[in-house]
Formats: C-alpha cells, sequence, structure tokens
C-alpha cells in the first residue's frame, strides 16, 4: 500500500465573505432562512485566508480533512487562489449539513475521492434534533494500485454551553459520547469482521482535550471505548 500523508484542520470559519463574530447563537444568527450584518458578522479578510494557507500547506498532507468551510465553492476558491489550485488538490468535497451556521466538514485530496455518503440525517427523537452537530462524512480515498482509505470526517458537538459556561464540557459530553458510540456503529456495520483488513481513520475536530490526573499522568480523554 502506498505511504501518504494525513491532516485534519479546522479552518474556522471559511466563508466566501463573512466570518462569525465570536460569542455568537448560531440561532440568533439565522435570521429569516441567512441574513448577513454587522451585528453578526465580521468581514473575512485576505490576511486570516492567507495565515490558514500556509498553515495548510505546512502540513503537507496527501489528503486534508478541514472542517467549518461554507460551502464547496467556497473551498474550491480558497484553494485555487491561496493552495495553488487544482494541481495541488486535484479532489475536494464538501456536503451542506446541520449547523445553523453553515459550517461543513470538507476533505481536499491529492487521490480521487469515492463512495461518498453522508449521516447528517440521522435524527434524535429525545433530542428533538439531528444527532451530528455537523455530519460524519463517510469517502473513499482511491489510493494508487487500487487500493482505497475510509475516512470518517467529524466536526463534534463543541463544549460550549451558555446556560453555564464554567461546565461546558460537563454539560455537554453525553452529546460527544453519543456522537463517538454511533461513528463506531457506523464503521462496524460497514466492515464487519474486515476492519482489521480495510484501513480506515476517525479524524476531525472531536472538541474534546488532553487532561492531567491526581498523578500528573496525561492521558486521552475517552469518548468511547474501541475494544
Amino acid at each position: 500500500m502506498a505511504t501518504i500523508r494525513i491532516g485534519t484542520f479546522n479552518v474556522e470559519n471559511l466563508f466566501a465573505r463573512y466570518r462569525f463574530n465570536k460569542g455568537i447563537d448560531p440561532q440568533d444568527a439565522i435570521i429569516d432562512g441567512w441574513r448577513a450584518d454587522q451585528r453578526h458578522f465580521d468581514i473575512y479578510d485576505d490576511t486570516s485566508k492567507t495565515l490558514t494557507a500556509q498553515a495548510i500547506l505546512a502540513t503537507k498532507a496527501d489528503v486534508l480533512a478541514l472542517q467549518e468551510v461554507e460551502s464547496l465553492d467556497t473551498l474550491k476558491r480558497f484553494r485555487d487562489l491561496y493552495l495553488g489550485g487544482r494541481k495541488t488538490y486535484p479532489h475536494a468535497v464538501a456536503i451542506d449539513r446541520n449547523d445553523p451556521r453553515l459550517i461543513d466538514v470538507a476533505i481536499l485530496s491529492r487521490y480521487p475521492l469515492v463512495n461518498i455518503r453522508t449521516y447528517q440525517h440521522l435524527w434524535v427523537p429525545a433530542w428533538k434534533s439531528f444527532l451530528f452537530s455537523r455530519d460524519c462524512l463517510e469517502v473513499d480515498v482511491q489510493l494508487p494500485g487500487q487500493a482505497t482509505l475510509t475516512l470518517y470526517v467529524n466536526h463534534l458537538k463543541s463544549m460550549m454551553d451558555r446556560q453555564d459556561g464554567c461546565q461546558g464540557r460537563q454539560r455537554t459530553q453525553a452529546k460527544r459520547e453519543k456522537q463517538a458510540a454511533t461513528v463506531k456503529e457506523i464503521v462496524t456495520q460497514r466492515f464487519w469482521e474486515s476492519a482489521g483488513q480495510h484501513p480506515f481513520i476517525v479524524l476531525g475536530d472531536l472538541n474534546d482535550y488532553l487532561e492531567t490526573d491526581a498523578q500528573g499522568k496525561t492521558g486521552i480523554a475517552q469518548l468511547v471505548r474501541w475494544d
């Protein structure tokens, strides 16, 4: 199998013209379906996009998972103006998702992207909302020699809680846990017993962090066990 470099990067409101101001409630930003004004938005300047592009290019990734992309057209224009155009990343995918701020998960790739599938439709009756805050985007990357690598690009629930900002992580963790457990189910249902024979990566912005216990040992806060 070919050796390739995989990256993931939250580009923070990669919009064609606007970016959301800090501290804006997504629901407050949706007026009459969609309206951009200076109460909720700032102009997304060239400097910000240039810095984002420099960070992306520094990864030297062959395949790059992205979070907070406005649309496929915006992603392609950003690629063409700031990343060197199609010769750098000839393949791109983004699908409209659930977040009211219009932020998508997306992929840029040097290799063809095939068998694209979205899970944004999954609904949780108890929440009266969709399971995934954005999406779980499943994409097969066609590698040299006809091998494929499957990516599951995620942007899980943020730790922001306006009712209790000091306890945001604890108050929102149940949703991330259910999202993570569902990603595990999605992978298991696709590959079953052959999962070990087919390479896949679950990646993206998982909106959790490293923590240190009382003994000073650092470990990743597990959202779901994968035995």
